[in-house]
């Protein structure tokens, strides 16, 4: 094209009779020709860095469900009728049954006869309730032999805040064990009686291996770097979930406040020598899996507005709080935040926000803070 353009601007000065508008508007062709270029070198950057950001999702991802595997606990992952959707290794043993023949079955099929109608029961209030519940129930595995089970079920919300999965923590337990379940209720909440360590807006929280912290309040983002040494967004620890470089596999990690928070420091060889901790832990972990998740499926959306619509709305499920106009962002995140998230600059997030906010998608409180409107479903 820049060729073809030169030629014309060649044959155009060496004709005899030239209007004095044709070679300005060859130049200005020429300028859009070379815009053209800028925004072609800008859309391979973009692209470059957004697969390094993919791989990068991807090796968390891979990390959390390496931890889900192995954990030490018996883990199932059911929709709300309780047909099983996921499970680790543990599960698979505690039922006696390979995972490919678990999977599609109702968990209700593996409890004791006696059991059943009161089984059926809890799980129909469990989503009135909306809140992790606990259960001792006699369990039947593959073999049809009977053991007592601790089960803990979470549910998982979707974006319209309906419940979509229920998350259980199987635990084989013996009559002696049954105090020690009363005790794992009482001491259910990590934080306990240990000192907070409060670190402000900005702060860098320092990493130890051997040390995992648990967000008490506020919001810390997790980053790292990509090979031109930008800062690629891989998560964000909310209240009440954990973090730390033992749960990643990434060279390069850290941790910034970006509000005020309250944290929580857990030795690690506390937890390992604690059945209560791992317990207590693997929802928590589970958590982190399905933010990575959610970010990965983000980061692989095409259009840079798809992804940043899409990094919105997993803002408002892991930050929101409702008000009148919809569901408000606690935590003002940077345009460069933003940007860095969705694999674009900051004056593109900024443009499409503008564009969001004109289409009623979004808008703004007093504070700057973003809203994500509740648009009703189509169809």
């Amino acid at each position: 094209m820049d060729r073809r353009i030169a030629r014309l601007y060649e044959n155009v000065v060496n004709m005899p009779v030239v209007s004095h508008e044709m070679p300005e508007a060859l130049s200005e062709l020429s300028w859009a020709s070379q815009s053209v270029h800028f925004a072609i070198e800008e859309l391979y950057q973009q692209h470059e860095q957004l697969e390094e950001t993919k791989k990068t999702l991807q090796a968390e991802c891979q990390h959390y469900q390496e931890l889900f595997e192995e954990a030490p606990d018996g883990y199932l992952v059911t929709d709300v009728q309780g047909k099983i959707q996921l499970a680790n290794h543990k599960a698979t043993k505690l039922l006696n049954l390979k995972k490919e023949f678990l999977v599609g079955k109702p968990i209700i099929n593996f409890v004791s006869l006696k059991q059943k109608h009161d089984f059926r029961n809890f799980l129909a209030q469990l989503t009135q309730n909306g809140r992790s519940q606990e259960l001792v129930v006699a369990l039947q595995h593959h073999g049809n032999e009977l053991f007592n089970a601790a089960l803990t079920v979470a549910i998982s919300y979707n974006n319209q805040g309906k419940a979509q999965s229920l998350r259980w923590l199987l635990r084989s337990i013996n009559e002696t064990k049954r105090a020690e379940l009363v005790q794992i209720t009482k001491d259910r909440d990590l934080d306990g009686d240990r000192p907070i360590h409060k670190y402000s807006k900005g702060d860098t929280i320092p990493l130890n291996t051997q040390v995992i912290w648990y967000v008490r309040h506020g919001l810390v983002k997790l980053t790292t770097l990509g090979d031109t040494s930008e800062e690629v967004l891989v998560g964000l620890a909310v209240p009440e979930m954990v973090f730390g470089s033992y749960l990643t596999s990434l060279n390069t990690y850290q941790a910034t406040a970006i509000s005020d928070v309250k944290l929580v420091a857990i030795e690690l060889s506390e937890i390992l020598a604690s059945p209560i901790f791992s317990h207590t832990l693997l929802p928590k972990i589970n958590q982190r899996l399905r933010q990575t998740e959610s970010f990965l499926v983000t980061a692989g959306l095409r259009r840079v507005q798809d992804r940043l619509y899409g990094l919105l709305q997993l803002l408002k499920r892991e930050i929101g709080e409702k008000v009148a106009q919809g569901t408000r962002l606690s935590v003002r995140l940077t345009h460069e935040d933003l940007a860095n998230a969705c694999c674009t600059t900051r004056v593109t997030v900024t443009r499409l926000l503008s564009l969001l906010r004109k289409e009623g998608k979004i808008c703004f409180d007093h504070k700057k803070h973003i809203i994500v409107k509740d648009l009703p479903n189509i169809g």
